[in-house]
């Protein structure tokens, strides 16, 4: 999934709670210049629409910077909320084109219903709904399916015997368990 947002500089001093109060949410973008990275201010409309649609460190966001010099693809890497309203405090973008290869959280999907649970009474325990791979960026995918239902009571998948696309290797441990089926 793709999204685009439209941004405008501002300066690294400027007063955020001003922003806010005007509409706007202070965000930065790095990584697109090694150590830099640029002060930015986004509608605080078009940033709820944006929220509602992204997952942080999945979701691919182009990001113009109308009157700066940034346009380009980038994951959305974390989102500061206010401690008690349900408002948006600062967004950071991590600029993607420059890198080779990222790390991101794919999340799991679990298929079908498993023999263990069926006919033997057992239950599904899920220890993982996400996996760290190492990707290109234009090859991220949005999430992987796994088909739980030939599992029987004791037996799982782990890692390593999930089916990745070409050129997607797993960061996360292989040996880690993501789902197994327990006996009542």
């Amino acid at each position: 999934m793709s999204l685009t947002i439209n941004a405008s500089t501002r300066s690294p001093k400027s007063n955020n709670r001003a922003l806010r109060r005007n509409g706007q949410i202070p965000a930065t973008v790095y990584g697109h210049k090694g150590a830099d990275s640029i002060a930015i201010s986004l509608n605080a409309k078009e940033t709820t629409t944006l929220l509602r649609e992204a997952t942080i460190n999945n979701t691919m966001i182009e990001v113009n910077v109308i009157d700066g010099d940034f346009k380009g693809k980038t994951l959305l890497r974390e989102v500061q909320n206010h401690p008690y309203k349900n408002s948006v405090y600062h967004l950071s973008f991590f600029a993607i084109e420059s890198q080779s290869k990222i790390e991101v959280d794919i999340p799991l999907h679990f298929v079908g219903v498993p023999v263990g649970v069926k006919v033997g009474g057992g239950s599904i325990d899920t220890i993982k709904n996400f996996v760290r791979v190492a990707c290109a960026p234009s090859n991220i995918p949005s999430s992987f399916e796994i088909d739980i239902a030939p599992l029987e009571i004791g037996k799982g998948v782990h890692v390593n015997e999930i089916a990745y696309p070409e050129g997607v290797k797993p960061v996360t441990d292989g040996t880690a368990l993501v789902v197994t089926i327990l006996k009542k």
